[in-house]
């Protein structure tokens, strides 16, 4: 259980991450300051952040509400996600005032404002809510965030031309879509 927790985690975050405001953001902050080990670095440190309070919530709230209930909410969730993740996202130009800071503290401060009320935070207060594993499901957002993030890094301009967006976020709806179902599923079969 706590595996499969580990990779839902992980493999759901790092496809729904793809285009993500927070991918564009991670490109940015790369592109900007050319430090792209520090600039990794503060995402690390506002992802785990963000993700461990996310985590935190959505395994408290799961222990609160019945199972049947929650199955329900997170069914509805899930899609909810997968129609958000079909919206392309843009980034507003937020950061040009805290560069002052460095890379470092400007990436931790701007990512994790960013991450808040993101679908990926969302998504990992339900995967937390579903497994009751907030420690797993963080490790496996934080390392799905890290590889959709350190791809725009290092890689951001040479996917940008290779990889079409738009099936990235198919894929990414597609499985918000197959644990929406299977949420959905478990709360009609327990009424």
């Amino acid at each position: 259980m706590v595996l499969e927790s580990i990779v839902s985690s992980f493999v759901l975050v790092a496809a729904s991450e793809m285009g993500d405001k927070t991918q564009l953001l991670a490109f940015s902050l790369a592109s900007r300051f050319r430090r792209p080990w520090v600039v990794l670095a503060g995402i690390f440190v506002a992802t785990v952040a963000n993700h461990a309070l996310a985590s935190t919530v959505g395994a408290w709230v799961s222990s609160h509400v019945p199972a049947r209930i929650m199955a329900l909410i997170l069914g509805v969730l899930f899609i909810g996600f997968g129609l958000w993740t079909l919206k392309p996202d843009t980034l507003d130009d937020e950061g040009e005032k805290a560069s002052r800071f460095g890379p470092f503290l400007t990436t931790v401060v701007l990512f994790f404002l960013a991450e808040m009320g993101d679908k990926t935070q969302f998504a990992t207060m339900a995967v937390a809510a579903r497994y009751q594993m907030p420690v797993a499901v963080t490790l496996g957002t934080t390392a799905g965030m890290m590889v959709s993030d350190g791809l725009a890094v290092f890689l951001g301009e040479k996917l940008a031309g290779r990889v079409q967006m738009s099936w990235v976020r198919w894929v990414a709806a597609a499985l918000f879509f197959i644990f929406g179902a299977v949420s959905l599923w478990t709360a009609w079969r327990a009424s």
